[in-house]
């Protein structure tokens, strides 16, 4: 079987979680702050987009795999994938601003939130379908 979809996703947040690294390092580098947010509103706010990004990322890409690996249809796996890119890129461009605009923050929890819920309840579906027809 081969895997399409969520390898695209998979490298997609890569690079979006290497931009949001980058980010975090520059601000370390021009402000020399080697360990910590040296009391840098900026810094913090970065590494808190980069942080959330790293906490919630990786659960989203397994459940989209244990879809795509059980044969889950393209249409769920592309909204899912859809979902969770422009979710976490959502989250990350809010709580990286100064002010943060709250609804771009709110809506990129909602989309990542759907995705797990939904992606979750699919997997629970399909494992129950397989013990009962086993």
């Amino acid at each position: 079987m081969a895997l399409y979809i969520t390898p695209l996703f998979a490298g997609l947040l890569t690079l979006l979680y290497i931009f949001l690294s980058v980010r975090v390092i520059g601000v370390r580098k021009s402000e020399r702050i080697g360990l910590g947010d040296g009391g840098h509103g900026g810094l913090q706010r970065r590494m808190r987009a980069h942080g959330n990004f790293a906490e919630y990322t990786p659960l989203g890409l397994i459940l989209m795999l244990l879809l795509e690996l059980t044969g889950a249809t393209p249409w769920l796996l592309w909204a899912l994938g859809v979902g969770l890119f422009t979710g976490r890129a959502l989250h990350a461009y809010s709580v990286s601003q100064e002010p943060e605009p709250l609804r771009f923050r709110v809506a990129g929890m909602a989309l990542t939130f759907t995705v797990l819920v939904v992606a979750a309840l699919m997997l629970l579906t399909r494992s129950a379908n397989g013990l009962l027809t086993g």
